[in-house]
This record gives C-alpha cells, structure tokens and sequence, in this order.
C-alpha cells in the first residue's frame, strides 16, 4: 500500500461523503468534494509515475474509482432532475460496459490497455460538464450530450487498441504464439 494507492483508496472514502453533502442539499460543497475527488486523481498518478510506484492493483482501482465517484454524482443528479434519464443511460451503458469489459478480459488473462490521453481528456470533460450542471449554466445539457458522445468515441479507440495488443500471430518457423505489440 503506496501513497498514490491511499489516494485512490481516499477517493472511494469521498463517494459516500459525497452522497451525504448531495443529500442534504449543500449542492456547493457536493460539489467541492467531487472536484477534491478529481484532484486526487490527477495527483494519485503523477506521484505513482514519478515515484515508480505504479501497482497492478493501482492500475486497476483508480478507474474504478473515478467511474464509482462519477456513477454517484450522476445518479445524484438524475435523481434531483438536474439530468436527463437519456444522458444517463448514455453514460451507464459506456462505463458499466468499460468496467464489465475490463474486470472479463483481466481475468481471463488478457492484457488491458492502460488510460491513454484520449480517456484523461474524456474524464476532464466529464469533470467539467458536472460543473456547469452544478451552476446550472444553459449550454451544460448540451455540452455533456458532447461528453458522452466523445467518451463513445473513446470507448472504440480503447477497443481498437485492445484488439491489437491481444491479437497472437504464429510464428510458421517453430509454431509458437507470440504476442503484437501497439506501435
């Protein structure tokens, strides 16, 4: 247990205070405690990259903790009315799908392909669509339907990319598999 894994263990501990804050009406300080969330995100990775001390097991609960603190705030927000049942159902079925995919393909044995800079981008805009439908700005309706068509995208890009480093070519010579590796 590292210092960036404690972050991430942080951010789970946030989602049921979270759930509090949210519950009893303090939609601003709902809000700060979603974006402290957010910060230890940023921060668990940096330290654990800078640090050497990216785990196996970090790897694997930091998204699970970013999509449980993002399923809580949009189950929050459709609850109250702040959201559209369409946007959220949008969402589930992308990261429900993204974490059932993941957890199958892990424990089968297969190789995972690491968050890229097209996932940290789709996680910020989230972050800031969440903030505009706090402050309940006009465009912020609109901007997530751009969010949750952007983290589709995504989604295929992660898929494309898993494809091809679990794809096995055989080896004619001695008739072994051996794996191809992502330019």
């Amino acid at each position: 247990m590292n210092f960036p894994t404690m972050l991430t263990m942080l951010r789970f501990a946030l989602i049921p205070v979270y759930i509090l804050v949210f519950a009893s009406g303090h939609m601003k300080w709902a809000l700060v405690v979603v974006l402290a969330a957010g910060l230890t995100d940023i921060l668990d990775g940096y330290l654990a990259r800078r640090n050497g001390q990216v785990t196996m097991i970090g790897a694997m609960l930091d998204p699970l903790a970013d999509k449980s603190m993002m399923i809580a705030v949009i189950i929050s927000l459709l609850v109250t009315g702040h959201l559209h049942w369409g946007a959220c159902v949008a969402f589930f079925i992308r990261d429900l799908g993204m974490i059932a995919g993941s957890a199958f393909f892990h424990f089968r044995g297969k190789k995972t392909v690491p968050a890229n800079w097209m996932g940290k981008l789709t996680t910020v805009l989230y972050y800031a669509a969440i903030v505009f439908i706090f402050f309940e700005l006009p465009f912020a309706q609109a901007y997530l339907w751009g969010v949750i068509l952007f983290s589709f995208l995504t989604s295929v890009i992660y898929v494309v990319l898993f494809a091809r480093l679990n794809r096995y070519k055989t080896d004619g010579a001695q008739g072994s598999a051996r794996t191809t590796h992502i330019p």
